[in-house]
């Protein structure tokens, strides 16, 4: 079993991250992956990520040592960018390879429902030309109870 967590500040090839995993992981019989991207629409222009470099890397093994320890996973993938992303641009990528899509599925979904909420990370966008910061929402704080 093996983990790869990393944090970028440069753009990222879903695809091909994605593959590297699965051929990695051709012993389990389900990979589940989430990719977040910068959206379209509604006037955003960028998207920006900031973070505290000495709880984020770290954090987010721990994040992933967490789902390895909660489900019976072959590997476990986390990327993550920083600095500022155009729309159509990925964010993060998650995914979990397991015997069973069931653990993976659970543990990717945790991974995220954690990235979502109680990150490391700060996060803003440009519209219009004006900066304004995003905050979770109240249902990202739900999904992370369940966890609980």
């Amino acid at each position: 079993m093996g983990t790869d967590v990393r944090l970028l500040a440069t753009a990222f090839d879903p695809a091909a991250e994605l593959s590297r995993f699965t051929a990695a992981h051709a012993e389990s019989g389900g990979v589940v992956s989430f990719l977040g991207q910068v959206r379209h629409g509604g006037g955003v222009e960028l998207l920006e990520l900031r973070h505290y470099a000495p709880l984020t890397l770290p954090g987010m093994d721990l994040l992933a040592m967490e789902a390895t320890a909660r489900w019976p996973l072959g590997g476990m993938l986390v990327i993550h960018r920083t600095g500022e992303m155009a729309p159509g641009e990925p964010i993060v990528l998650v995914a979990a390879a397991a015997r069973h899509r069931r653990d993976a599925f659970m543990a990717a979904e945790f991974a995220m429902d954690h990235l979502k909420s109680e990150s490391w990370f700060w996060k803003r966008e440009r519209v219009d030309g004006a900066w304004r910061w995003i905050e979770p929402r109240d249902e990202d704080y739900a999904d992370m109870e369940r966890w609980a």
